[in-house]
């Protein structure tokens, strides 16, 4: 290779990297809901949503102390603000998650928590004032028109039935939850830390919440890991779907822009739903197919960045 050649690889190579991290980051949080599949047969919920971000925050801890005049301000000015944080991102979509996958399935579970985007919507409209427009409105309607699908299994019979898996009904307040999570992160509280550190701080949080439900779980004899397969399971949740997936969507808004990191988002809904059918051979029916084409025409109606003249 020639001296000249040399500085031309970098610029090119560069250009590709971060869509090759978003590409690979809705993996990473699909994964999640796979592992913890998985693994909630030999680990109780609390326990492993405890020890998920127990190691996430070890490992964040050195971004902690890089920045901890910021962070001593942040949790001593607010602490209800990074223990409601903790409740709603860690511990309702950490322990609550896990505790829906014993009733429900992980396909449903994805598609259903994919209209966080939406619910974010609203909650920013009810109590931020934020103008709505009709496409997005439009596309909420459809969105929940796609989760009504997968909920009833594509028999709207069932509303008066009331033939509800109560695993579809805990994602749906899981989504809520991420949603109000997502609005309560951004903000002048948040403005001044760095966004690993901000990770830090809240998976601090959710340990701490989850900390007495787990030791609960321990004393009363609930399933504790003590396979490899469980360990594993767990490692990959630390690994991939909090570590990477987080770090990775962090990486894509800063090299990227928000709008468009968002946009890799979209393939939330089939990178789980293929893992589901792939790795654990849950059953693909024609209601998940009609669900997850209406519940992504929402998602796209709805928070699609507009184009540009």
């Amino acid at each position: 290779m020639t001296a000249e050649a040399t500085p031309a690889a970098p610029p090119s190579l560069a250009r590709f990297i971060p869509l090759i991290v978003m590409l690979l980051t809705p993996l990473f949080f699909s994964s999640n809901l796979i592992f913890g599949r998985s693994t909630i047969p030999e680990v109780a919920p609390f326990t492993l949503a405890f020890l998920r971000w127990s190691a996430a925050f070890l490992l964040l801890s050195p971004f902690l102390w890089r920045a901890r005049a910021c962070v001593r301000s942040y949790v001593t000015t607010y602490p209800a603000h990074w223990l409601l944080l903790g409740f709603l991102g860690m511990w309702i979509c950490g322990a609550g998650v896990y505790y829906a996958l014993q009733f429900t399935t992980a396909t449903n579970g994805t598609l259903i928590y994919t209209t966080s985007p939406l619910m974010i919507i609203i909650l920013e409209r009810l109590f931020f004032r934020r103008p709505t427009s009709w496409r997005e409105i439009a596309g909420i309607l459809v969105g929940f028109l796609g989760v009504a699908i997968i909920v009833l299994q594509g028999d709207f019979a069932g509303i008066a039935q009331s033939s509800f898996n109560w695993g579809d009904l805990m994602f749906i307040a899981a989504a809520l939850s991420w949603a109000g999570y997502s609005v309560l992160l951004k903000g002048h509280r948040t403005a001044g830390l760095p966004v690993s550190a901000l990770f830090g701080i809240v998976t601090l949080s959710g340990a701490l919440l989850l900390a007495p439900f787990a030791l609960w779980e321990f004393l009363t004899g609930a399933m504790m890991p003590h396979t490899w397969t469980a360990w594993g399971g767990i490692a990959g949740i630390v690994v991939f779907s909090s570590l990477l997936a987080f770090s990775g969507y962090q990486y894509g808004v800063a090299r990227l822009g928000a709008s468009t990191a968002s946009v890799f988002m979209y393939l939330l809904p089939p990178y789980g739903v293929g893992l589901a059918v792939l790795v654990l051979g849950e059953p693909f029916q024609t209601h998940h197919a009609i669900g997850i084409f209406t519940v992504l025409t929402g998602l796209v109606l709805a928070t699609a960045p507009r184009r540009k003249r």
